[in-house]
């Protein structure tokens, strides 16, 4: 607020004077307070627009602050979905390891099943006397010093004849000797795979003549002792007549060293009622003659003499043999005791 002080009152021009300077004094007193009122209005209207102002900028501080809240609820959701992805991706990358496990596993079974069925094919396939061919003639000797001669046999049996392509096994016993398992119809040919060699032992698995025919020949060549079992002696006179005798009657659970080699009587009735086997440990062989040969039992002509003793003979006495046993039978292919007890549920 402004103020001055008040001037004597003058007459005349100086009353004039005096009045023009009231008169410049009230205008300039009105002036300042219309200056006054107008710095009161003008700071109202500052006061305002500050006013106006922090109400503008409260408000963008609150859409700022609503802002922000929303974009961490934004960030939030985002690593929410993220964790998820992650926890889908996990649970996607467990399921994919678990499938690859399980196919691991079914590769590994199907190849282990694959494997051992490659065992057993492995284990006749290298066999030299596992050819399913039949003609006649030599084959051998193998690893362990088996030859085979194969001869055209012709059996008589009730009245029919059968023909087929027999074995004849010569089994090396020493360096000096052999022995001959089965010798058929053909004793040319198994002195001639002989040799030099001394024939230490004729070991007939039975009587039939597939299994005796050439024994007599063979003995007069090379004086060698013959062994069959006592109960074949009926069929053996049919051959040979009752003036020539076996020299060792041989039964099962017997044992005989032969040279190098030790052989083991098994007692295979079925197709005889003293039919025989004969075992080798040392090779790793069993001669089985008609009882058992790949994939079936043996058959007399077309007939099963004693099928339920030639079923227990098979499944006691030859298939507890180590399965890696080879069998060598009388007619046909060689096979194994592991291939064969493959089969033995489909005969009983």
């Amino acid at each position: 607020m402004f103020w001055k002080r008040k001037s004597k009152k003058q007459d005349g021009p100086e009353a004039t004077d005096s009045a023009a300077e009231a008169a410049v004094d009230d205008t300039a007193e009105d002036a300042e307070e219309a200056g006054e009122t107008e710095g009161a209005a003008g700071a109202a209207q500052a006061a305002e627009a500050e006013k106006s102002d922090k109400d503008e900028k409260t408000e963008k501080d609150r859409k700022a602050e609503e802002e922000d809240t929303e974009a961490e609820a934004d960030e939030a959701g985002d690593a929410d979905a993220d964790d998820d992805s992650e926890d889908a991706d996990s649970e996607d990358t467990d399921s994919r390891d678990d499938a690859e496990a399980e196919a691991d596993r079914d590769t590994d079974e199907d190849s282990d099943d694959d494997s051992e069925d490659g065992d057993d094919e492995a284990g006749t396939s290298d066999d030299v006397f596992a050819d399913d061919t039949e003609e006649a003639g030599v084959t051998g000797p193998d690893s362990e010093g088996i030859t085979r001669v194969r001869a055209a046999v012709t059996f008589e049996f009730d009245d029919e004849k059968f023909e087929y392509i027999g074995n004849t096994w010569i089994v090396r016993a020493d360096d000096d000797g052999v022995i001959v398992i089965d010798p058929g119809p053909d004793a040319e040919a198994v002195l001639e795979a002989v040799g030099e060699r001394e024939v230490y032992l004729v070991a007939c698995t039975n009587a039939y003549a597939p299994h005796i025919e050439s024994a007599l020949k063979i003995v007069e060549e090379t004086e060698a002792p013959v062994a069959l079992h006592p109960r074949e002696m009926r069929l053996w006179r049919r051959q040979h007549g009752a003036e020539h005798r076996p020299d060792y009657e041989v039964e099962g659970g017997g044992s005989m060293t032969i040279g190098d080699l030790q052989i083991d009587v098994v007692a295979l009735p079925g197709t005889s009622p003293g039919t025989v086997g004969y075992s080798i440990s040392q090779l790793g062989v069993v001669f089985s003659g008609d009882t058992l040969r790949k994939g079936e039992p043996g058959m007399v002509g077309n007939t099963y003499i004693d099928y339920t003793t030639q079923l227990a003979s098979i499944g006691e006495s030859l298939l507890t043999l180590p399965p890696d046993t080879r069998i060598l039978p009388d007619r046909g292919p060689a096979t194994t005791v592991v291939a064969e007890s493959k089969n033995f549920d489909s005969w009983v």
